[in-house]
């Protein structure tokens, strides 16, 4: 596979919804609305494989579908091997379950002291606040109890959240998420993060979501100024294939930037669909110029039925040696396997390292080349600082 970037082809339109009223297709109730969320409604406007069809039988029992107008667009209903059709389609895949995978694979809940919130790390919070999503990943890591379709009856509790987090002053990193908590009202946001504002010892909140990719049209001026009014909020959306990056979401990013949003992007390694340089390299430049920070690849989660998605993890480190060095550092994300069970994240890089010893560190450049630096001082004998403060090459530039 790989994919060759126009740099003018960023999608923009109503493409299949040309008859809707431009106001109607801009608001973001609309697109929520007229979700298409059966096999029939995918009928209307593609074909479906075997496969496929197998696969939205079986959704209710795993993961519901739903894809927004927006999102359903960017699809090539003429490839089933569409790497935005992958995502939000489901297939027999599903159905297949393996020895390897957990209903939990990150055991979240065995952390949650209370509904809804997640302590696995010392200083940091999960704060899950709805269960509902815009369109649903079929890889998606809480599939268990995202859209409520394996009848895991989950009910946050905001209330005894907070009053969790006010309790442990050791918390000072709040992340929400979910489902997606852009979902939710923007009062209904600004009560939430005001109360956690007014706890001292919570200085950093942050929001995961991918609502800027499903529907855009949610990043309205009246919620820019909610985030404004608490900010700094920092955001991390969820890109993980360049077609995914089009006019709308570079531009609800802008607005989401300009009213103080600092942004990161979180992408999941899936295979068939970004498990290759070219199409990476393709990805975090766009998001750069999104205004968006590449921050995370992640290996994919050990969820039920998400075998087809799996990556080999070779071919992610391979992905990061071809970043490293051959791109701005700016673009190039960290590598990492959420730790199966509850271990927290872990780094996953190529071998730059060689050896340490109590002399020096040797180490090899993404060209491969081998280098030493030197942990010992020799003193030089009678030389003093203006001898030695001479330039030897480069810079602070790097």
């Amino acid at each position: 596979m790989s994919y060759h970037e126009d740099r003018a082809a960023w999608f923009e339109g109503q493409g299949l919804w040309q008859h809707i009223p431009e106001a109607d297709w801009r608001d973001w109730t609309w697109q929520l609305q007229h979700r298409l969320t059966t096999a029939a409604q995918l009928e209307q406007y593609m074909t479906l494989t075997p496969e496929e069809k197998a696969g939205c039988e079986f959704a209710s029992h795993k993961l519901s579908l739903a894809i927004t107008p927006y999102f359903f667009n960017l699809i090539d209903r003429d490839d089933p091997d569409c790497p935005i059709r992958k995502q939000v389609i489901p297939r027999a895949g599903e159905m297949q379950l393996s020895a390897e995978e957990m209903l939990d694979s990150l055991g979240e809940d065995e952390h949650s002291p209370v509904p809804g919130l997640v302590h696995r790390y010392p200083d940091r919070v999960l704060f899950l606040v709805t269960d509902r999503c815009a369109a649903y990943c079929r890889y998606c890591t809480r599939s268990r109890l995202v859209s409520n379709a394996q009848h895991y009856d989950f009910h946050p509790s905001y209330e005894k959240s907070l009053e969790y987090i006010a309790a442990h002053p050791e918390v000072r990193d709040v992340l929400i998420s979910g489902g997606d908590p852009l979902l939710l009202s923007d009062n209904k946001l600004d009560h939430l993060l005001g109360r956690l504002r007014a706890i001292p010892h919570v200085e950093f909140i942050r929001i995961g979501s991918r609502i800027p990719v499903f529907l855009p049209q949610r990043i309205t001026p009246a919620l820019c100024e909610v985030f404004r009014k608490h900010g700094p909020i920092w955001m991390s959306i969820h890109v993980n294939h360049p077609k995914e990056a089009t006019r709308e979401l570079k531009d609800a990013c802008e607005r989401l930037s300009f009213a103080g949003v600092p942004l990161g992007n979180q992408s999941v390694l899936l295979r068939g669909i970004n498990d290759d340089a070219d199409v990476m390299k393709a990805l975090v430049h766009r998001l750069l110029r999104m205004r968006v920070r590449p921050y995370y690849i992640y290996q994919m989660d050990l969820i039920t039925g998400g075998a087809h998605f799996k990556a080999d993890v070779r071919q992610g480190i391979e992905i990061i040696r071809a970043l490293r060095g051959h791109t701005t550092g700016y673009a190039v994300p960290q590598y990492v396997i959420d730790a199966p069970g509850g271990g927290g994240k872990v780094p996953i890089n190529p071998e730059y390292l060689e050896k340490i010893t109590d002399e020096e560190v040797i180490f090899r450049n993404y060209e491969g080349r081998r280098f030493s630096y030197p942990l010992k001082s020799t003193p030089v004998p009678d030389a003093t600082s203006a001898d030695i403060a001479r330039p030897v090459g480069g810079g602070l530039e790097r």
